[in-house]
């Protein structure tokens, strides 16, 4: 079928890029066009995302990543995730008379991920010097980037914590006052870490690999470590919880971690299959709701059917159920992943999607795993408090400016895919280190992440807080082959909304024809019914947003069979970017909405 699009389908043979921000996907493409290979441009495109998108992502933050080799024809997952620290117990919080992660400041911090996963992916299938990679990123956070609105916007709400009770990062953001949009804003000691770590780099050994090591050193036990420390040791801050508190990150928690590799939780669909992180992300409930929807017919559907939108708002809430009740690290829990993504068991939940909207949370019963989930229901008084720590990113407590916040806090992180001319293919996902949600390290120029608001206070949740631990994440990145052959790399930033909002340009690209860019374009929803992974933690049993693009028909529809519809803007929801590669023909789009994402290729 034909659909309406914002923008052309780029395509190319030699090389695509597509992120958030049109300067990442430039800086990607330069990186193709001199040589380099996918690898090395999705490391300088991700770096400057630090730079460029400070409220999305930044140098402290994780990031996972799905790539495909050429070389060796394998697709990997590298978890960029850190963990918890040594010191992060959950009588430790108790200790402090707390009984949910606050989602501000310095308690909430898990080890820094994604410099050492860029650099693990670099090291082990790049060709570049690191040197040449960041020199992007450090020219814009040196010379000069143009703010985006929604950074000026997230700066702005939180002012006065900044002026208040963070220093350090009213004297890196607020100099000279809230920057306007469009206007050049610099963060030259961010530049100078970057540069210091380039130079300890390069004399580091004489081979590129040992050159990248000596990186990792610097970062995880050299200056960068010892940086972090120090201010964790020294530094206590006010966060939601109303109250200064202390880190529980030590230098010794980012020298005894390191990123991983590891295969991808893997589920066919039609002549596709979907490649996602294990369940310490949300990305198998991607999975579970393609076994789930298998046994519906979509093909005789439109993206605007409310047929369509009811099938997989229904299978999402069993799918997320399954999230909030299995899901957790697998090294410290026991995760019945294998029968949850299996055809067998979506055959039993199916018979639980009805012609009517669902209002209960219903995981599944597999016998010896798994815990009855922790559900909050929101009310008003709590959704007009998302300024106080809310939404993702999470923002700084601000008590006087609730209801204005509320509606402009909830925020997303950032997504690229790369493909270039030999085959090799990434979708990364970078997020955490919030400029909004963390103090500014004066010595080094950002801030720390805020991950750990992800953990449950609760020892019988599998995603329950324990010193090491991965912090069960929302980020998720996506990859998919077709007939066995590396097809698509995809993703978006949107928290819990991930896996929704990717899946649905999935399901249009497959079942209705729509190209990447008209997939990408097509009008969004997504459901709020399962707790959330950001602090308060709540829920809104049977809610569906959805884009006031939909026709008023599949509207008053969804309406009469129970949804509790919240009309957005037109243009508000979802910000999936694709790549694919289809023969030697290279294709690549981007979402159009806030008018920074991009895609580049030729």
């Amino acid at each position: 079928m034909t659909a309406f699009t914002t923008r052309p389908e780029i395509i190319g043979t030699f090389g695509v890029v597509t992120s958030t921000h049109w300067l990442a996907s430039a800086v990607g493409m330069s990186v193709l066009e001199g040589g380099g290979n996918a690898f090395d441009a999705a490391v300088a495109a991700g770096f400057t995302l630090q730079v460029v998108e400070p409220h999305l992502n930044g140098p402290a933050g994780e990031v996972p990543i799905i790539l495909h080799c050429a070389r060796e024809d394998s697709v990997q997952v590298i978890c960029g995730q850190g963990v918890a620290p040594a010191a992060a117990t959950i009588e430790a919080f108790r200790d402090l008379d707390l009984d949910m992660v606050p989602g501000t400041g310095l308690l909430a911090c898990t080890v820094p991920g994604a410099f050492d996963a860029w650099m693990l992916m670099l090291r082990d299938y790049g060709t570049m010097e690191l040197g040449d990679l960041l020199a992007p990123a450090i020219a814009y956070a040196e010379q000069g980037y143009p703010v985006l609105p929604n950074v000026s916007a997230a700066i702005d709400n939180v002012q006065e914590v900044f002026e208040t009770d963070w220093p350090t990062s009213a004297a890196l953001y607020l100099a000279n006052g809230v920057p306007e949009a469009g206007s050049l804003f610099r963060n030259p000691v961010m530049a100078q870490t970057y540069r210091r770590i380039v130079k300890e780099a390069e004399a580091g050994g004489r081979s590129r690999e040992d050159r990248i090591e000596a990186a990792r050193w610097a970062w995880s036990r050299g200056f960068v470590a010892e940086a972090i420390d120090g201010f964790c040791r020294e530094t206590e801050v006010m966060d939601v919880c109303g109250g200064p508190h202390p880190a529980l990150l030590t230098g010794d928690d980012l020298a005894n971690w390191s990123a991983t590799k590891e295969p991808p939780l893997c589920g066919d669909y039609r002549d596709y299959t979907l490649c996602k992180t294990g369940p310490w992300g949300q990305g198998p409930v991607a999975l579970q709701s393609l076994a789930l929807l298998k046994g519906f017919d979509l093909d005789d559907l439109s993206p605007e059917h409310p047929d369509f939108v009811h099938l997989v708002v229904e299978c999402h809430k069993l799918a997320f159920a399954d999230r909030e009740a299995f899901y957790g690290d697998p090294a410290f829990a026991a995760v019945p992943i294998e029968t949850l993504i299996s055809a067998s068991y979506a055959n039993e939940r199916r018979a639980l999607v009805g012609e009517e909207a669902s209002f209960e949370l219903r995981p599944g019963t597999i016998p010896g795993f798994g815990a009855e989930p922790i559900v909050r229901i929101a009310s008003e008084e709590s959704a007009a408090g998302l300024g106080q720590g809310g939404g993702e990113p999470t923002m700084a407590k601000l008590p006087e400016r609730e209801a204005e916040v509320a509606d402009t806090a909830l925020g997303d992180t950032c997504h690229l895919d790369v493909i270039d001319r030999w085959g090799n293919m990434v979708s990364a996902t970078p997020s955490g280190g919030w400029l909004q949600s963390s103090p500014a390290i004066p010595e080094l120029g950002f801030c720390l992440n805020t991950r750990a608001q992800m953990f449950w206070l609760d020892e019988r949740m599998p995603s329950s807080l324990e010193p090491g631990k991965r912090p069960r994440t929302t980020l998720s990145p996506s990859f998919a082959l077709r007939d066995g052959r590396p097809y698509m790399a995809f993703g978006t930033p949107g928290g819990d909304q991930q896996d929704q909002w990717s899946l649905q340009v999935f399901l249009r690209h497959v079942h209705f024809g729509l190209n990447l860019q008209e997939a990408i374009d097509a009008p969004e929803f997504n459901s709020l019914h399962f707790p959330s992974s950001f602090h308060p933690r709540e829920c809104e049993p049977g809610k569906v947003k959805l884009e006031g693009r939909f026709p008023e028909a599949t509207q008053e529809e969804l309406r009469r069979r129970g949804h509790d519809l919240q009309v957005e803007e037109d243009w508000s929801l979802g910000r999936v970017t694709a790549a694919a590669k289809d023969g030697d023909v290279l294709k690549a789009a981007a979402n159009p909405r806030f008018m920074q994402g991009y895609a580049a290729g030729r």
